[in-house]
Order: C-alpha cells, then sequence, then structure tokens
C-alpha cells in the first residue's frame, strides 16, 4: 500500500454518507448470504483464504451485487456509471469511501466484506484495502499502522466472549473493530482502545457502516487510555500477542520481551473489572526449557479472580518463527533477508531458554471469594462455538461448588447435560467393559472415563431423587455399603460437574 492510498480513509464525520451508503448495500444483497448465492461455496471459501481468482470469474456480470463485489472485496477499477447505479456515488467520492481512477472510473479505498452477527444482523467490517482476511499473508504490505479485517483470532474471542447485558464493556486494541461491534449488541456503554490511530478511525467506520452505536474511541497502549477510576463489565482483548524479536508490525507485535505483553495485559486487567465481571483474551505464552508452563500461566492471574486458560495449540520454536514470517511475506522476499530474521527469531527464543510457545484463550472473572479458582488445562480437541454460554456456566458451577460441601452435595439434585452419551470399550463378549466413558457432543466436547458408580449415578440424574439417595440404590443394587459409597463418591460428583456433565437442579 502506498502512502497516498494508505492517507485515504472515509471521514468520520459523514455519518450520513455511511448510513446511505449502508442502506445501498443492503438493497442490492450485499451480505454474507448474498455472497454465498452469487459466488457459490468454492468462491466463497476461497476468498476467505484471500484468493481471489474463483471470485473475479463468478463476477464478470454486471448486476449490481457483482460490482459491488469487484469493487469493495476484488479492489477492482468499477466504471463510475455502473457504481452510480448502485451507490450514491458522489456523497461517496465526497466522504472518501471511493475515489477516481483512470478518468471514467472509481475504486474503494477500503476493503468493505460483509459480516453475518450472532442474532442475525447484516454488519460490514471495514479493513486496509488487501488486509480483509487473517495476517498480511505474504502481500508484501509492510505499513506497520496496517489494519487488518476478520480473521480466524477474531472471530474465535467473538465466539468465547460471555454474552450477557453489561452496563460497560471494553475492547482492548480493537483493530477493524469486530469485537467492539460485537460488545455494541448487549452492553450500554462501549469504550474501544488502540496504539494505531487509523484502527480508531477504522473501528468507527465498521461501527458506521454496520448501523451499531458509536464507542468511545481512545488511543493508547494496554490500559493507558482508561482513566484510573474506570472499571468494566466485560474486558476483550486480541491483542498483538506474537513473541516476536522486536515490533516491526504493530498488528501483531508486543513489542515487549517475550511474552510480557500479555503476561502484562492479564495481570492489570484484574484491578480494571467490576465484581462479576469477565475478562477475555487471546494470548501467546512461551514454554521455557525448566519451567511448568501451568505454573507460568497461573502466576499471571491476579489476586481477586477466578481463571479459565485454555492451551488449544504448541508449536516448537522453528513453527512459530515460519509462521509468523510467511504472515509478513517475508518468504517472497530476498532469501538472505528471510534466513537473518529466521537466525535472529531463533536467538531470541534460545537466548530466553523457549523451546516451544502455546496460543489459547484466558478468561478472568472476579469474584468475592477468599479462595479464587484457577484452572489451566491442554485442550486442543474440536469444540463447538460459539463458546460464551459455556465459559460462563463453567464460572457458575465453580460457585455452586465452592458453596457445596460434600455434604451438601449429597443433599443436592443433579440432571444430566444435554447431549452426553455412554461409550463402552472391551473385549468383544466381556460381560464388564474395561472403560467407561461419558462423552459431551456440545460445548467443549469433553469425554471423561468413569467407573461403573459414576456411569450409573449420571444415568439415573434427570432431577428427581438427590444424590446420596441415587448413591443408596447403586449400593444395595451392587451389595455395597452405602456409607462407603457416600464417602468415595462426591470427588467423582464434583468432577462431573465442574466438566458440565452434570448440572444443578436446585
Amino acid at each position: 500500500m502506498s502512502d497516498t492510498t494508505a492517507s485515504r480513509l472515509p471521514s468520520t464525520y459523514r455519518l450520513d454518507v455511511a448510513a446511505r451508503l449502508r442502506d445501498a448495500l443492503l438493497g442490492a444483497s450485499f451480505t454474507a448470504d448474498g455472497l454465498l448465492d452469487l459466488l457459490g461455496a468454492p468462491a466463497y471459501a476461497a476468498l476467505a483464504r484471500s484468493e481471489t481468482v474463483p471470485a473475479l470469474r463468478a463476477t464478470r456480470g454486471d448486476t449490481p451485487l457483482e460490482t459491488l463485489v469487484r469493487l469493495f472485496l476484488l479492489q477492482q477499477p468499477v466504471p463510475h456509471a455502473r457504481v452510480a447505479a448502485v451507490l450514491p456515488v458522489e456523497g461517496a467520492l465526497e466522504a472518501g469511501w471511493l475515489t477516481p481512477v483512470g478518468g471514467d472510473e472509481v475504486a474503494a479505498t477500503v476493503d468493505v466484506r460483509p459480516y453475518g452477527g450472532p442474532g442475525g444482523e447484516d454488519w460490514f467490517i471495514v479493513s486496509d484495502l488487501g488486509c480483509a482476511v487473517g495476517g498480511a499473508g505474504g502481500i508484501g504490505q509492510r505499513d506497520e499502522g496496517v489494519v487488518l479485517g476478520v480473521g480466524g483470532a477474531s472471530t474465535t474471542l467473538a465466539g468465547i466472549t460471555v454474552r450477557t447485558p453489561v452496563a460497560a464493556a471494553l475492547d482492548l486494541g480493537t483493530g477493524s473493530g469486530i469485537q467492539a461491534l460485537h460488545a455494541a449488541r448487549h452492553a450500554t456503554r462501549v469504550t474501544a482502545t488502540d496504539l494505531n490511530p487509523r484502527a480508531l478511525h477504522i473501528t468507527a467506520l465498521t461501527l458506521a457502516l454496520s448501523g451499531a452505536p458509536a464507542a468511545d474511541l481512545r488511543e493508547g497502549s494496554l490500559f493507558e487510555p482508561v482513566r484510573g477510576d474506570e472499571t468494566f463489565d466485560l474486558i476483550v482483548s486480541n491483542p498483538p500477542f506474537v513473541i516476536s524479536p522486536g515490533a516491526r508490525l504493530t498488528y501483531r507485535d508486543g513489542g515487549m520481551g517475550g511474552d510480557d505483553l500479555c503476561r502484562s495485559l492479564v495481570q492489570q486487567a484484574g484491578e480494571r473489572l467490576n465484581e462479576g465481571g469477565f475478562a477475555q483474551f487471546l494470548a501467546n505464552w512461551q514454554h521455557v526449557a525448566g519451567e511448568d508452563w501451568q505454573d507460568r500461566l497461573r502466576s499471571w492471574v491476579p489476586r481477586g479472580c477466578d481463571a479459565w486458560i485454555v492451551q488449544r495449540e504448541v508449536q516448537d520454536v522453528t513453527q512459530y518463527a515460519e509462521l509468523w514470517l510467511r504472515d509478513a511475506g517475508d518468504h517472497r522476499g530476498d532469501p538472505a533477508d528471510y534466513q537473518a530474521r529466521y537466525d535472529a527469531w531463533l536467538d531470541e527464543f534460545e537466548a530466553r531458554k523457549v523451546k516451544a510457545v502455546g496460543f489459547g484463550w484466558i478468561t478472568l472473572r472476579r469474584t468475592a471469594s477468599a479462595e479464587p479458582v484457577v484452572t489451566v488445562e491442554e485442550w486442543p480437541h474440536p469444540v463447538e462455538q460459539p463458546l460464551g454460554d459455556t465459559i460462563r456456566a463453567h464460572f457458575e458451577r465453580l460457585d455452586y461448588l465452592r458453596g457445596h460441601d460434600d455434604a451438601a452435595l449429597l443433599h443436592s439434585h443433579f440432571r444430566l447435560a444435554a447431549e452426553v452419551v455412554q461409550e463402552q470399550v472391551g473385549l468383544p463378549g466381556a460381560e464388564d467393559p474395561e472403560h467407561v466413558v461419558l462423552r459431551q457432543h456440545r460445548g467443549m466436547r469433553r469425554a471423561t472415563k468413569v467407573d461403573t458408580v459414576g456411569a450409573g449415578f449420571a444415568g439415573v440424574c434427570d432431577g428427581t431423587l438427590s444424590a446420596g439417595r441415587i448413591l443408596d440404590a447403586i449400593a444395595q443394587l451392587m451389595n455395597e455399603d452405602p456409607v462407603v459409597l457416600r464417602d468415595r463418591t462426591p470427588a467423582q460428583i464434583r468432577l462431573l460437574v465442574e466438566q458440565g456433565f452434570l448440572e444443578p437442579a436446585n
């Protein structure tokens, strides 16, 4: 992107034009569903990978929707007359959404991509040209102020965020504004911050073009723009978490040593949360030789917060360096420069004794409990998005278990969670299975091994009988001492509740 192109952005002060533009886009079915119908599944999927040839082939006609796809998604110049038949072209030119090129043609100054909201809303995500999906992807972009569109990380964070009505939400490092847009659905007030002023400008465009309320936009790093007495009910951040030598690309490189940026973000979030409030982040963390990675992450959790940290992926240092070198397009440049940057990355890891890098989700919840619970686990298996309700329920179960000792647990009633099945493993024809496994088909899609008592207990739980009465009945069937069974089973019940196989019914 040239400096001239990079300087052009639509004016945030012409929101009337954004409203007229939105009406025109919707009128032409320039929506996520409209794109799928026009392009077909293969070309639509290719576009999500930043591959444009199939979409170019599918938009060789002159319908309004084809015109808009070529203009805003494929960044092709389009004859002025064709655009004027679809959009308020003079207003869009005056406000900076479009620019004249080649005599009688116009071109878009930003990428505008349809995005389907969780409630069926037709939203539009604005980003810099050529940067709509994922990272820079080797397009040769070296402008450190580039603002990317929606990638896998953005949608992951949006999917795991707890969506309950709140008074105040903070999107820290807003980028193109996707998290602020989601938060506007259930937060009375949304504050969005970013170190890059261009990102704040584009966030304003995303919100305006999507018909969402304006956010309070503030420039600065991490929590610097937040006033000393401000607290929030929800904090979300997809920060520049890449662990790299230096801070070459603002959109991804944290600029601090190692994983210090993610650690600082997590540690500072606790004091910014209201009681019961959530802070949710994507993050990278180092696996350091001679150190337990789980202990490293536990040390990040601020006082007064429960935490659930899930490691989704681990890469050795060579895989990690190659991933982000390709993200920046370094593999397409001078081989000597590529090798030098690769060496610098490995030198950095070697100096820090880093053997691998983990990626995952961090969720904090402010609690008044004297004994916060910190869960750190590895779960690389498929999950069901969105997970916001699953994450909220996890912390609700923590509160329940914290408030019930074993005696109270045995007086409680439980229900088997929806879509939990039992699997048995053993030799064909054997009287008893070697293993009994309970498996979820929703949420985290966990599987856990249980004994005969645990399987029988879970199968009977429908909310009508207390846990103690169910165990007494099982003891009678198995000719066991009911007192012994009541003593040894609560730990298994706790695990099944904690992992979401059983839900409190009272």
